[in-house]
């Protein structure tokens, strides 16, 4: 029964004058206008509190406070983008593992919703994934309202303890309510563990062709594929990976799709993420990835196994994988990341909160020096941000050029497209200098001997809380055009840059101890030629 108690506890109602007019309004309106005026009090309070904290990116999601790691369950349906992640609500540090959830209609713009998954009987809520069942394979649902199914990792912490090794399986539960809420499976696990110390992460997917789902897993030193009819019962397929690839660390979170060449319909290939940690380019945990050919059953690789291929050259991007069930007339393969690395994700001096999410990106694949290559490039919805414009034509740059000094352009979160000539630029070394009144700063760059793209955070400001933190990490161009393009998104505390039209990519985190507003060209004792510069405020 309800408590029938009011709020203000007076009349049942109250006689109001508003310029000699009287009115009547009930207890209980009054009540709610009052709660949904105070709860927005609260939104417009956290939200502003938020927006001033030290190092809280503007228009990266992070979560609202305390802890979160890799993206977990992407899924559109009915106009949503969903987005679950790895989630402890109990502390700033690594803990037992839930799924935090929020929506978005344009990638951009989240809204956080309740908890969506919380550990059970069975162990922590580890990283998977979601799909709709639009066919009600699994019969959770109806054709008509298609169930929602996340598929995830149960880690079990009493087996670990105990010093078992089958300590993760996979479970399944399903929503029917656009992700709202959710009933785990009654006969969870759905995959059990064969006696595998590291047996996690499904991704899974619908085959056309062979009108099955297909199950991709993370094992140890390699990823093992199975499919099912129904979600609930799978078969095991094919391995790969054990001889392929970056073996520095453990393999987690793969994905499997498939995309076009340069939007070619007749030419496609396959294409398998792995993340592993350590391992990675630059040290710490990073993305890896595979061409070749998926038949149903088994990947194989279109590279020599000596291979290793980077999504993101930079530290700070791990765990990513892409959305399911982005509508055929969009037809884009979208992906998100973690944006920190395991080597100091528990350390980073934020005070409320920890880690945030990459910009989404769009995936393709284009053709290379050495062949077909990825391409991640940002969300075309990012541009709905754009603003306060400052185009800069032939720019000829000896030694240094600060747009906030010239131009008086200063901001912490902007984008900035350049087009750089390099027949006409003499300079071997140059770039962009994000820097504050403090001497700090961040050096993105191009070494033309060494065909290098580089990302320098070494003075970069606060790097005490861990020694593997500061460090200058390098990439290869892949390209041999003479126009460098170069385009840089900055989130106070936060670079993502593309070269080349994102055929390598670099993400990097900083902790300056005052914002990085200003910015400037360097290109040392000789000549950089910059064909454009275009700048946007966000």
């Amino acid at each position: 029964m309800k408590n029938k108690k009011s709020t203000c506890n007076v009349a049942k109602e109250i006689k109001y004058k508003i310029s000699g007019m009287p009115f009547m309004i009930s207890n209980q309106l009054f009540e709610i206008t009052f709660l949904s005026f105070f709860l927005m009090l609260i939104f417009n309070s956290n939200s502003n509190s938020q927006s001033k904290e030290a190092h809280r990116p503007q228009f990266h999601f992070s979560p609202q406070k305390m802890w979160m790691n890799d993206p977990n369950g992407m899924v559109f349906y009915k106009g949503e983008y969903h987005l679950f992640y790895q989630h402890y609500p109990d502390s700033t540090i690594w803990g037992p593992m839930h799924w935090g959830h929020a929506v978005s209609k344009d990638l951009i713009h989240w809204e956080h919703l309740p908890i969506a998954l919380f550990p059970d009987e069975h162990g922590y809520i580890f990283s998977g994934s979601a799909v709709i069942d639009h066919e009600n394979t699994s019969g959770f649902g109806t054709k008509d309202n298609p169930p929602m199914v996340a598929i995830f990792t149960y880690h079990d912490p009493v087996k670990e303890k105990k010093g078992s090794i089958d300590y993760q399986t996979q479970g399944i539960a399903y929503s029917l309510d656009k992700g709202r809420s959710w009933t785990k499976y009654k006969s969870n696990p759905v995959v059990n563990n064969p006696g595998i110390k590291d047996f996690r992460d499904p991704k899974v997917f619908w085959h056309g062709p062979s009108h099955k789902w297909i199950m991709i897993l993370a094992v140890q030193n390699h990823v093992q594929l199975f499919n099912s009819s129904n979600l609930k019962t799978w078969n095991f397929l094919s391995k790969f990976g054990e001889n392929s690839g970056s073996h520095g660390g453990v393999w987690e979170c793969p994905d499997l799709f498939e995309l076009s060449v340069d939007n070619k319909k007749n030419e496609k290939y396959w294409v398998m993420l792995v993340s592993i940690n350590p391992g990675g380019p630059n040290g710490g945990s990073a993305t890896q990835y595979f061409i070749g050919d998926f038949d149903g059953e088994k990947f194989t690789n279109s590279n020599s196994s000596e291979t290793s291929l980077w999504v993101d050259y930079g530290k700070d991007n791990y765990a990513g994988v892409t959305w399911s069930d982005i509508p055929q007339e969009d037809g884009r393969k979208i992906f998100i990341g973690w944006m920190s690395n395991w080597e100091y994700a528990n350390q980073v001096p934020t005070e409320k909160w920890r880690n945030a999410m990459t910009i989404p990106r769009k995936l393709s694949l284009t053709k290379a020096i050495d062949g077909v290559r990825l391409q991640n490039f940002p969300v075309q919805e990012l541009k709905k941000l754009r603003n306060d414009k400052l185009t800069i034509k032939d720019l000829e740059v000896e030694g240094a050029y600060s747009i906030s000094k010239e131009k008086d352009w200063t901001a912490n979160i902007f984008e900035l497209d350049l087009k750089i000539d390099l027949k006409k630029s003499t300079s071997e070394n140059f770039g962009i200098e994000l820097f504050n009144s403090k001497g700090e700063k961040v050096l993105i760059g191009f070494d033309q001997n060494q065909k290098q793209c580089y990302i320098d955070r070494r003075f970069a400001g606060k790097s005490d809380f861990s020694e593997k933190f500061k460090g200058k990490s390098t990439a290869p161009r892949i390209t041999s055009s003479n126009e460098l393009k170069i385009r840089i998104i900055v989130d106070v505390a936060s670079v993502e840059v593309f070269f080349d039209d994102g055929t390598i990519a670099m993400t990097e985190i900083f902790f300056p101890n005052e914002d990085f507003s200003n910015i400037s060209f360097f290109s040392g004792e000789k000549k950089l030629n910059i064909d454009s510069a275009v700048l946007y405020k966000f």
